[in-house]
């Protein structure tokens, strides 16, 4: 049995979904549950060639034969939830923990018409932010609530640990970025809620001595969307030269670029718990390496980067992601280990 937490080391936008869809191919999960806030963070994952953006599915959707659980903590809006399940045809897998809170048409109106968050802040427009104050003020509608949500109604926490007492393996995963995490990030550059480690196994229901891996997920040149502090951020005339440019899954906004943050890396991974990280965008580092499956094929400009964050991070580095592709990634974890 092992329990897996894969969350974002930076601002969100680093590749979650992949490196969850790969540790399920690996470790054939019985249930992949997620936590974090809710729609306002999307998750762009391939399968069959065919590429998805999705906001409430579990981005481990592309692995078939896993429970896909909504665990409570998580804001649901089940227009968003109703359009992912058709497109993906994966509605019998589908849970919904009974104890989500519901974003409506209210928070979505009051979002995009709250002026300090909609331009200062930069917010997605979701609802997300409206619904968890109505959740803190204890007058927010359930998923129990609502009748069309009826048909995936569950305990999820309950079925999590009914999995890992039958010796099954689960994966959770994180849907934001530690450096908007409401606690820990650059307030008030944020979102509603903390998106760490520790807070997605209770968004799921799963206790901390009942966790064995924490993987955080960097970027080898993070991206931020929306405002807010961004230290390392480069100009986009130094990104377009370097041939990156990205638009964000929910929002479609061009996505800010900047270099690799040592400082940050290390913050995230001590207080995520990281026991080890992948990380993503290598292909941007040296376009050689793009596709490439094995350590030794890997150029030695980037074997130097690897080491180099490894040390930054205080993590070993164990998933190499060298491309968009579900294959192209470096698979170092029984080495490591």
């Amino acid at each position: 049995m092992v329990s897996t937490i894969v969350v974002g080391g930076f601002f969100g936008d680093e590749g979650k979904g992949k490196i969850v869809a790969h540790i399920a191919y690996t470790e054939h999960p019985s249930i992949i549950a997620r936590g974090g806030v809710g729609p306002n963070a999307g998750h762009t994952v391939y399968k069959d060639g065919v590429k998805y953006g999705v906001r409430m599915v579990p981005s481990g959707f592309v692995y078939d034969k896993a429970r896909l659980l909504i665990g409570a903590g998580v804001l649901v809006d089940p227009v968003v939830l109703d359009r992912e399940v058709k497109l993906l045809g994966c509605g019998g897998r589908i849970g919904v923990d009974y104890r989500c809170s519901i974003i409506e048409e209210k928070h979505i109106a009051e979002d995009k018409g709250t002026e300090r968050l909609a331009k200062k802040i930069g917010t997605t427009g979701t609802g997300c932010g409206p619904a968890n104050k109505e959740r803190v003020m204890r007058s927010a509608k359930q998923a129990a609530d609502v009748e069309s949500l009826k048909k995936y109604l569950t305990d999820v926490s309950q079925e999590c640990n009914d999995a890992l007492d039958r010796g099954e393996n689960l994966i959770i995963e994180g849907s934001q970025g530690f450096g908007i995490s409401l606690y820990y990030g650059t307030y008030p550059f944020v979102t509603s809620k903390d998106t760490s480690a520790s807070s997605l196994a209770a968004d799921v229901g799963v206790g901390p001595t009942k966790i064995d891996e924490v993987v955080v997920v960097f970027k080898a040149f993070p991206t931020r969307v929306g405002e807010g502090p961004f230290e390392t951020e480069m100009t986009p005339e130094e990104a377009q030269k370097r041939g990156i440019a990205e638009f964000g899954t929910v929002t479609g906004r061009a996505r800010r670029i900047g270099y690799w943050d040592p400082k940050m890396a290390r913050y995230s991974a001590m207080i995520n718990g990281a026991t080890q990280a992948a990380i993503t965008g290598l292909d941007r580092i040296d376009p050689a390496v793009k596709g490439v499956q094995e350590y030794d094929k890997l150029t030695e400009n980037v074997k130097e980067f690897v080491k180099q964050a490894e040390k930054d991070a205080g993590v070993p580095f164990t998933l190499l992601s060298t491309g968009p592709d579900q294959k192209d990634i470096v698979d170092l974890r029984n080495h490591k280990k």
